[in-house]
């Protein structure tokens, strides 16, 4: 199974992209979430969900651990496959959804594409207690990992973002710059990272 690809973005379309990875060309559904953090003609990392069906093997991709952990929770709910969980996660964030379902707050889910008031109800009855903050640290994006540890510090937000690159877990990394020394450059800090968690 898939873990995640990382290559060029080669081509963007609003629900999925082309992602060459040595010189194979993967089509990847995106979320608008995901695709935001996407530009042409350049790298890109995404969690892959492998969807196999009798006709066709489809790829969804996520930005973050984070919504690609929502995403396999939405999909275990009856009534719900990958196209109408990647519109959900398409129409609000994942904080968002988190909020909707622990307030119970069924209106605001209906008017999700593609969900009903008794999948909604499903939704708030099967998850409300599955997200639990334990979720959500777990799966905090890059930035939420750097500005837990100082504020929006530019480099500790770029050292995150190029050990993501680099294969290694958010919640590894968030773990690694929480003892960090001060004042260091984008290098040293991932010079710092690499060295802590004994990866060369």
């Amino acid at each position: 199974m898939i873990g995640f690809l990382r290559g060029t973005v080669v081509q963007l379309f609003p629900d999925y992209c082309f992602l060459d990875v040595h010189d194979v060309g993967y089509r990847v559904f995106l979320s608008h979430q995901t695709s935001g953090h996407m530009s042409m003609r350049e790298q890109a990392m995404l969690y892959i969900y492998t969807h196999v069906r009798e006709d066709a093997i489809l790829l969804y991709g996520f930005f973050s651990q984070e919504e690609y952990g929502l995403f396999q929770h939405l999909i275990g709910i009856s009534g719900i496959g990958p196209k109408v969980a990647q519109g959900i996660l398409s129409a609000a964030s994942v904080h968002d959804l988190y909020r909707m379902i622990h307030q119970k707050d069924t209106k605001a889910i209906t008017k999700l594409p593609g969900i009903g008031k008794k999948t909604a109800e499903r939704i708030i009855l099967e998850l409300k207690d599955k997200l639990s903050m334990d979720f959500f640290d777990d799966n905090v994006s890059v930035d939420d990992c750097a500005d837990s540890v100082m504020g929006t510090d530019d480099s500790l937000s770029e050292a995150a973002e190029a050990l993501l690159g680099l294969g290694f877990q958010q919640s590894e990394i968030q773990a690694v710059f929480k003892k960090k020394p001060n004042d260091q450059s984008t290098e040293e800090l991932i010079r710092y990272a690499l060295t802590e968690l004994q990866r060369f």
